[in-house]
């Protein structure tokens, strides 16, 4: 796990005359960020951060050019090996696989090009690319990093990163949401949710849901979810209807706001039981994305600061 060098600035207040702490604490916001939209996981990315540290500190600063390239590169190298690694244990794991949700600051939903970088719907598709795709994807289109530095980060040619740039673009354009939902929109979605989850009215449910609605649950073989993906209103509204008769307790909704969008934050009797990230076009919500795994919930209450600068 991550050492405290990595995770608190006050562990190393008294670090702040040394220039590679000083840099390293500089673009750590966007290390993580980095790290994460990689990876899916905020724990591997904590990770991938302490392993990031352990190198910069035997780097010779007078060599380098430019420190926040480097630390990218250095991040990146050590994502894609956890990527590599990450896939047999997704292999293993225990029904659908989700990305971990993370409470974020205001500032990421107020961020459109971030708020859709680390978006759950969008954090899926990347989930399709191989390890090499991703790195490249999410270095091109999310923090528009040039060929010339995503080869250096990645081992390819310029040449060869441009193709897979192209490629991982056209794979993702095909999967993502085809439109960008304003805040307002996906707030009057939410609420429509939560008012049909709290008062049981099925029709106020199936007006919100679009017809082929793909409902995903995540427990990790920890908690009961939906062993597999269902689709259609029908099927999702019938789902949610009988579950919530089965419930040995008071259930409650509450608005949330998890990857820098809308979300819906459920407790059993008070206590966290998972979180339900939403995706939206048309106003309509067409991705209902339920972790419950309680190993992925430990970012859902205390913010989380991502950056693509």
């Amino acid at each position: 796990m991550a050492g405290p060098l990595v995770n608190d600035r006050n562990a190393i207040s008294g670090h702040a005359t040394d220039p590679a702490t000083e840099s390293f604490l500089a673009h750590r916001n966007l290390l993580f960020t980095v790290a994460y939209e990689m990876l899916g996981s905020a724990a591997d990315a904590e990770d991938v951060l302490q392993e990031t540290w352990l190198r910069w500190t035997k780097v010779d600063l007078g060599q380098v050019r430019d420190r926040r390239a480097f630390l990218v590169r250095i991040t990146t190298r050590q994502a894609l090996n956890r990527l590599r690694t990450m896939k047999r244990r997704k292999e293993a794991y225990v029904g659908p696989w989700l990305p971990e949700p993370l409470l974020t600051t205001p500032d990421v939903a107020e961020d459109v090009e971030l708020a859709e970088s680390v978006s759950m719907g969008l954090m899926i598709v990347l989930e399709t690319l191989s390890p090499t795709e991703r790195a490249v994807f999410v270095l091109r289109e999310a923090f528009d990093l040039g060929y010339d530095e995503i080869a250096a980060a990645v081992g390819k040619s310029p040449a060869a990163v441009r193709q897979i740039a192209h490629r991982a673009r056209q794979h993702v354009d095909a999967r993502r949401p085809r439109e960008v939902v304003s805040p307002s929109e996906a707030r009057a979605a939410v609420e429509s949710l939560q008012r049909a989850i709290e008062t049981g009215d099925l029709q106020g449910l199936l007006d919100v849901l679009a017809p082929d609605v793909v409902l995903v649950g995540d427990g990790g073989g920890i908690k009961q979810a939906v062993p597999r993906p269902i689709t259609g209103a029908d099927k999702v509204s019938r789902l949610f209807f009988g579950g919530l008769g089965r419930v040995d307790g008071t259930l409650t909704v509450e608005p949330t706001v998890v990857n820098g969008n809308p979300a819906l934050l459920v407790r059993l009797d008070g206590e966290i039981d998972g979180v339900m990230a939403i995706r939206i076009e048309n106003a309509r919500i067409t991705g209902l994305y339920y972790v419950r795994n309680p190993e992925k919930l430990t970012r859902i209450e205390s913010e989380n600061r991502l950056t693509l600068r």
